[in-house]
Formats: C-alpha cells, sequence, structure tokens
C-alpha cells in the first residue's frame, strides 16, 4: 500500500471509530448532561477525552502487535473466553443497531417530513449499500469521513449561533462547581465501551496495518479517531452551554433537537436532522461491520461470507426497528451489559499485553498498562453499580 492509501486507511478507521460513537446516545447525553453540570462539563469531557486515549491506545496497540481480532486474542488468554466476548459485542451490537436506525430514521423525520419507520427503512437500504459495493472497506472509510466532517461542520454553526459563554467554558473545565462522576463514565462508555473501539482497531487489521513496525501509526489514528469524536462533543457542549446560559428550557423528550432549535430557528431543527441521520447511519455502519468482525474467525465459512452477515445484521435491525419500534427494555438490558464489555476487553488486552505467545518480545509501556489497570477498575465498579440499579427497575 502506497504512502496515499495508508494515510486514507488510518483516517478511515479513525473516523470510523469516532462516527460509531457519535450516534443517537451521544448527542442526547452530552445534551442532557450540559444542561445538568452547565460549564463545569467541560471538566467532565477533559478527564473522559484522557480515559478514553488511555483504553483506546492500550487496546489498538496489542491488536496490531498480536495481527489478531479481539475475540482471538482473548480465546488465547483463557480458551472459551472470546466466544463469551464475541456474545456481549453482537448481542450489544445488534441491541443498539436498532436505537441507531431509529435515530436515523428520525433523521429524514425532521427533513423530510416522513415516518421514522419509512425513513429507518431507507437508512438501512442505504447502509446496506455501502457493504454492497465491491470496494465496501473504501467506501466505508469515504463514507464516515464525509459524514463525520459534515456533522462537525453543522454543529460548529449552531455553536457560534448559540453564544455560549467561553471563557467560563474554559475556566469551568480546569475548575469545575461540581464532579459528577457518573456523567465520567457514561462518557467513557459511550466513546470506547461495548464494539466501538475495536471498530478502528479491527479496520487497520482489514486493511494490512499490523505489527510493531505500525505502532507509530496505530498510535496516531488511535488518539486522531478520540480527537475526532472529543470536538464534537466539545462543539455539542459549546452549543447546548449557549442555550443553558440563556435560561431556555430544553425539551425533554428531545433535548440536542431543541438546542438546535433554539439556536437557529427552524434552519438549526433542519441542520438538526441532517446531523441525527450523519451521526445514526454511520453508527449503524460501525456497529454491524465490528458486530460482524467479531464472529467471522471463527469458521471459514463465516470468514467467506462476512460481508453478507454484516448486510443480514443491518436488514435484521431495521426490520425489528420498523415492525416493533424501539425495545427500550432490551436497550436498558443491553446497555448495562455494554457497560461491563469495556473492562473485560480492556483486562483481557491488558493480561494478553504481557503474553509472549499473543505478542511475541513487544514490551508494553508500564504507563499504559497502570492506565489501562485504572480504567478497568473505575468502568467494574460503576458498571456493576449500573447493573443492580437498572436491572431491579427493568424487571419490577
Amino acid at each position: 500500500m502506497d504512502k496515499k492509501g495508508t494515510a486514507s486507511v488510518l483516517l478511515g478507521a479513525a473516523f470510523l471509530m469516532a462516527t460509531s460513537a457519535i450516534g443517537p446516545g451521544f448527542l442526547t447525553q452530552t445534551t442532557v448532561f450540559t444542561s445538568q453540570l452547565a460549564a463545569s462539563f467541560g471538566f467532565v469531557i477533559l478527564v473522559s477525552i484522557i480515559l478514553d486515549i488511555g483504553a483506546q491506545m492500550n487496546i489498538w496497540r496489542v491488536i496490531a502487535v498480536s495481527e489478531k481480532r479481539a475475540q482471538d486474542i482473548a480465546n488465547m488468554v483463557l480458551p472459551g473466553l472470546g466466544y463469551v466476548l464475541a456474545f456481549l459485542i453482537v448481542i450489544g451490537g445488534l441491541a443498539f443497531n436498532i436505537g441507531n436506525v431509529g435515530g436515523a430514521g428520525l433523521g429524514l423525520n425532521v427533513l423530510f417530513g416522513i415516518t421514522p419507520e419509512m425513513g429507518a427503512l431507507i437508512s438501512g437500504i442505504i447502509a446496506i449499500a455501502i457493504f454492497v459495493i465491491k470496494e465496501a472497506g473504501k467506501a466505508m472509510d469515504r463514507f464516515a469521513q464525509i459524514a463525520g466532517f459534515v456533522m462537525i461542520g453543522l454543529t460548529v454553526y449552531v455553536a457560534i449561533t448559540s453564544q455560549p459563554p467561553l471563557g467560563e467554558a474554559v475556566v469551568r473545565t480546569f475548575v469545575p462547581e461540581k464532579v459528577d462522576f457518573l456523567a465520567i463514565v457514561t462518557l467513557v462508555g459511550g466513546t470506547v465501551g461495548g464494539y466501538i473501539t475495536f471498530s478502528g482497531g479491527h479496520r487497520l487489521l482489514d486493511a494490512g496495518i499490523k505489527g510493531r513496525e505500525a505502532l507509530p501509526q496505530v498510535n496516531r489514528s488511535a488518539v486522531s479517531a478520540i480527537g475526532i469524536a472529543s470536538i464534537m462533543r466539545i462543539v455539542l457542549f459549546l452549543a447546548a452551554l449557549g442555550i443553558v446560559a440563556q435560561g431556555l428550557a430544553l425539551d425533554p423528550k428531545n433535548p440536542p433537537a431543541s438546542v438546535f432549535q433554539l439556536a437557529a430557528g427552524n434552519i438549526g431543527y433542519k441542520i438538526f436532522g441532517i446531523v441525527m441521520w450523519a451521526a445514526a447511519i454511520t453508527s449503524v455502519v460501525g456497529a454491524a461491520y465490528t458486530s460482524v468482525s467479531f464472529i467471522r474467525t471463527f469458521s471459514s465459512t463465516l470468514e467467506k461470507y462476512h460481508r453478507a452477515i454484516i448486510i443480514a445484521f443491518i436488514a435484521i435491525s431495521t426490520i425489528v426497528f420498523v415492525l416493533i419500534g424501539k425495545p427500550v427494555n432490551v436497550l436498558i438490558l443491553v446497555g448495562a451489559l455494554n457497560g461491563m464489555i469495556l473492562p473485560i476487553s480492556l483486562g483481557v488486552i491488558l493480561v494478553a499485553a504481557y503474553r509472549t505467545k499473543i505478542v511475541g518480545d513487544y514490551k508494553h509501556p508500564l504507563w499504559l498498562t497502570i492506565f489501562g489497570a485504572v480504567i478497568v477498575v473505575v468502568m467494574a465498579i460503576m458498571s456493576g453499580m449500573t447493573m443492580f440499579t437498572e436491572l431491579p427497575k427493568l424487571f419490577a
């Protein structure tokens, strides 16, 4: 692969991971937490960015050095663990994809007035079309990049229109009035939890960017991915902060839509439709690609027909949404499970980093190991608390 091709893949992997993270949940979380914490949410974003980089660099580096996907690494750490991890990722990815398809349908509903179900159907067909193309990898990379630039550009416009108090935002990012640990964990889980962090790591592997000599490129792509997602998070935070600082109330039924509408009127509402659709459709593509990448190495048949399985994955997500709408109970249950995936997957990766049969004579940086271990402990505690609080409500 020439330099231009390599650079395109590195950027594509970064955008695939970032746009997988930026979904309907991402837009809602950011807006709701801004309304609760105001300028102090900047501190939450800062801490979550640091934790995201720590988790992502650990995972992407070990995948690159071992030249294996996460499920195969897990099976080498403990036989059978890779199948458990793959099961969690696929079930989580499928459930969240139903929500992502619904978000895409809502985006087209805002733009064109069609029903969310019809919008979901059209979006599902567009997502499937990407994987029907012969050069599906390149098409996916390009689609993620274009959608990412569109989302960020339009949200920057809305942020400027809402006139946020920038000085206060900067001060409270470093000296917060209040700290919300649940918000930090929610942001970390929503950026590098579940299938999301593996989307870019597995994409680099598929494109042949692997081995110890590729580590500088892998590091750059991993940090770029967090950077892209974080730019969107910061810009959306500023847009919402401008509205909150004016004392305007957000619509609890659709907080991000009300930010765009209050900031820029009807044009802002239409911009929200574009941003919501772009965020949701790229998450549909990322979730399907990554979820299937967790099972394709288990047999030659799955490997041979992996593209058809990705298409089926998107089709099932779309049909479920169109027929029964968003299954809230399933999303809550799988949301709790998804929170548990990061400590499990990152824990496995940290153990694998010190197994010579997996990484050879590669020496994993000690600071990254310590960083990763802290993230595992914090996320395990918080996801455990979520399971105990959410599950009783679910089955009450």
